[in-house]
């Protein structure tokens, strides 16, 4: 009995203890988590409720915007963005019906059903729209995108959606959605100075929001996603597109008819000019795309930024005069517009651009042609001979055969038979030459020897992206017949003054905060702010990048595009591609059709490149041909006056650079003879150290041929004229010419370069 007892006891002892540690661990466990509640209580306060702006701040249109300030590289004022901003509030129910439907069918047609937010009608809409219709539609409502725009920072975090959803509801629970619809549509910008419908409407129509038409309503409606990519002024071709995509999703919408869709998509934009003062206006609105790509819209508008940017005033407002000089001198030849780059080659900065002869005219002077793509011509030529150079193929003494010649491509049921800018041919030519006087049929031969795939592949090297598909082209490529834009050009070319390394363009050096904090600093050491000064040669050394050829063939390139010996055949000895008392490498471009005339040329530390035509792309007169009438007094002028204060620079020659003498025409290795006499006539070049043997592998060979005794051409054994005769015959990779024959062709007197 007494056993028993003390085994309760021990019995209620242990139930007791284990009754005591339970509700201690359950005052433990409740610790524990009303402490992780309020832990995450506080996080989500300090992330997303703290600090957090109030809707209610949404009718306050009194406050003044700070407006950002576009410098030239010394400090001079090109662009104030946005001191003239006004907002004219309206009232919703006073605008047209088609004003507000726009805007919602473009931005949110959930706008009346949703709470500020529409997971699944905007969000997962956006998402399918941008993958299977392959259409830019935004994910935000109109409410997220008004308190977004006016209360919150342009970032894109986590963070900041999620601030962007509750401050959307917030203001869902203060204003009626007539009331969220007219803050949308006065405070969103439409672009430049334009913030609210009421300003749009006035800066891009001259009339009030009231008056709008349809198709304005429908323009207006497209700009606030994105205003500087669908500006009327610098993407009028965008600007109609996105106009059209209003115009169709207010048509899915049943706001519109049919009928509608069909006459006012297919009407051109009567849009008002830009009267506001602006200097280097294409260069200006390029400099404010790339701010609102870094820093937002917003920011950008109202943020008080000071950006110092790469160009300088002088040389833009000179090259501006000269275009315009220029131009008035040829308007009889049919050319109505042009273009200029300048640029400095070490650093990738653009010195001046000026897109287009006057940017205020209409119906296109605001585009920019040194963005748009355009057909190079013959100016393309230095990176196919380049790339033969760099892959030691060709050397400059190897013998292209300009005569009649015709290529057949596969896939392709027409042979392609390329012709001279002179129609005549030359006869055996050494590379130098052909490039010099850009003559057609060695560059085409050039090209079928490195491949047309090889050829876009290594442009891509080059910095010049808009050469793609192989497919597409035909060995009228390195003549001009791919497009390609001025400022990828300028990269390209820069390749060869930079030793090789090809340099992207740069705009902007310096962005500042209102508070003075620096933002963004461009640093390169080879950046000089004064260029007025004499400038000593890049540290080449110093300049960062993938090489896209060897400094030799760098080397090479630049001296056969200096040597006026080389070009003197085509351009005569006193062309406008000299620039007195400087060694300047110049390639001049004009295409087939005659529709794009370019020259770029450039030194170590100078590059400029011009073109002419129109943009409309109707020829030009024929006789601009060569490219010496066009563009290249432009280019001298203004080449001129960016080397005005400079001393006379050369590229520097690579350790493995060699030069010998080498036979006028073969190219071969000229020899002594035992009596101390040369082998041939010769000239002096340069070559890539291992290649100045490379010539001596093709031999003139004497064989006997048909040779008539009439006219002393070869001809057939059917001639009953002919007579076998030893004669010496010349081949290069696609035809032969007997080189002590009467030739079946007209060749122009050529004489010997002399040593440099």
């Amino acid at each position: 009995m007494i056993k028993i007892k003390k085994r309760i006891n021990n019995l209620q002892k242990k139930v007791t203890s284990k009754i005591k540690k339970s509700r201690h661990n359950k005052k433990i466990y409740s610790f524990l988590a009303y402490g992780s509640i309020l832990s995450g209580v506080i996080f989500i306060y300090f992330y997303i409720f703290f600090q957090l702006p109030t809707p209610a701040s949404l009718k306050d249109y009194k406050s003044i915007p700070l407006s950002t300030h576009i410098l030239d590289r010394n400090g001079r004022l090109l662009f104030e963005i946005f001191k003239d901003q006004k907002r004219t509030a309206v009232k919703v129910k006073d605008l047209p019906e088609y004003v507000k439907q726009a805007t919602i069918a473009v931005e949110d047609k959930d706008f009346y059903k949703h709470g500020g937010v529409s997971f699944f009608g905007g969000i997962l809409r956006a998402i399918k729209d941008t993958v299977l219709k392959r259409r830019l539609q935004g994910g935000s409502t109109i409410t997220q995108q008004l308190v977004k725009s006016a209360l919150l920072t342009p970032e894109r975090t986590v963070r900041r959606k999620l601030r962007e959803i509750v401050l959307a509801y917030w203001t869902e629970a203060i204003f009626s959605k007539d009331e969220i619809l007219e803050l949308y549509l006065n405070q969103v910008p439409y672009g430049g100075s334009a913030y609210g419908v009421e300003e749009a409407a006035q800066n891009y129509f001259g009339k009030k929001a009231k008056d709008l038409k349809l198709e304005e309503a429908a323009f207006l409606a497209g700009l606030p996603q994105a205003p500087s990519l669908y500006s009327p002024y610098t993407n009028p071709d965008r600007a109609q597109k996105r106009r059209s995509e209003v115009l169709k999703a207010m048509l899915e919408e049943k706001y519109i008819e049919q009928k509608q869709y069909d006459t006012f998509s297919r009407q051109k934009l009567n849009i008002k000019p830009i009267k506001r003062k602006i200097k280097a206006p294409h260069f200006t609105f390029y400099v404010k795309s790339q701010l609102e790509e870094l820093y937002g819209i917003k920011q950008v508008e109202e943020g008080g930024l000071r950006v110092t940017t790469s160009l300088d005033l002088d040389f833009q407002e000179e090259a501006e005069k000269i275009l315009r000089e220029e131009l008035e001198e040829i308007k009889n030849l049919r050319v109505s517009n042009g273009a200029a780059l300048v640029t400095r080659p070490p650093t990738g900065e653009i010195l001046a651009m000026v897109g287009s002869v006057d940017y205020f005219a209409t119906p296109s002077g605001a585009f920019n042609v040194t963005t748009a793509l355009r057909q190079p011509g013959s100016a393309i030529k230095p990176v196919n001979y380049a790339i033969g150079i760099e892959q030691k193929i060709v050397t400059p003494a190897t013998v292209f055969l300009d005569i009649p010649t015709c290529f057949f491509a596969a896939g392709q049921p027409t042979k392609y038979c390329p012709r001279n800018y002179d129609g005549v041919f030359h006869g055996p030519t050494q590379l130098r030459f052909a490039l010099g006087n850009s003559y057609n049929i060695p560059a085409v031969k050039m090209l079928a020897i490195n491949g047309v795939e090889n050829f876009i592949a290594s442009s891509s090297a080059f910095t010049m992206t808009t050469f793609k598909d192989p497919k597409k082209y035909g060995l009228s490529l390195t003549l001009g017949g791919g497009e390609v834009r001025m400022t990828e050009m300028a990269q390209a070319f820069s390749s060869f003054a930079n030793r090789g390394i090809p340099k992207k363009l740069i705009a902007i050096i310096e962005v500042k905060d209102k508070q003075g904090k620096i933002l963004y600093q461009y640093k390169d050491p080879n950046f000089v702010k004064d260029l007025n000064k004499e400038l000593k040669s890049p540290n080449f050394f110093a300049i960062q990048g993938n090489p896209a050829i060897s400094s030799e063939t760098a080397f090479i390139i630049s001296h056969i595009l200096l040597d006026n010996n080389a070009r003197s055949a085509a351009f005569g000895a006193s062309s406008y591609l000299n620039i007195r008392n400087h060694a300047v490498s110049v390639k001049t471009g004009t295409t087939n059709d005659k529709k794009d005339n370019w020259t770029i040329g450039y030194t170590p530390n100078f590059l400029t490149a011009v073109w002419v035509g129109n943009n409309d792309n109707t020829p030009m007169h024929p006789y601009l041909t060569s490219g010496v009438t066009g563009a290249a007094p432009i280019w001298n002028r203004i080449m001129t006056n960016v080397l005005a204060n400079q001393t006379d620079l050369w590229p520097v020659r690579p350790q493995d650079v060699v030069g010998k003498q080498v036979c006028w025409e073969t190219g071969v290795a000229m020899t002594k003879k035992e009596d101390g006499s040369e082998s041939c006539q010769s000239r002096f070049e340069y070559f890539i150290k291992g290649t100045e043997n490379l010539a001596d592998q093709i031999t003139a060979e004497k064989t006997h041929v048909p040779v008539s005794r009439d006219t002393g051409k070869m001809t057939t054994v059917e001639d009953p004229a002919h007579e076998m005769q030893e004669k010496t015959i010349f081949k290069d990779a696609f035809s032969s010419v007997c080189l002590d024959c009467t030739p079946d062709y007209p060749v122009p007197n050529q004489s010997p370069t002399p040593t440099p």
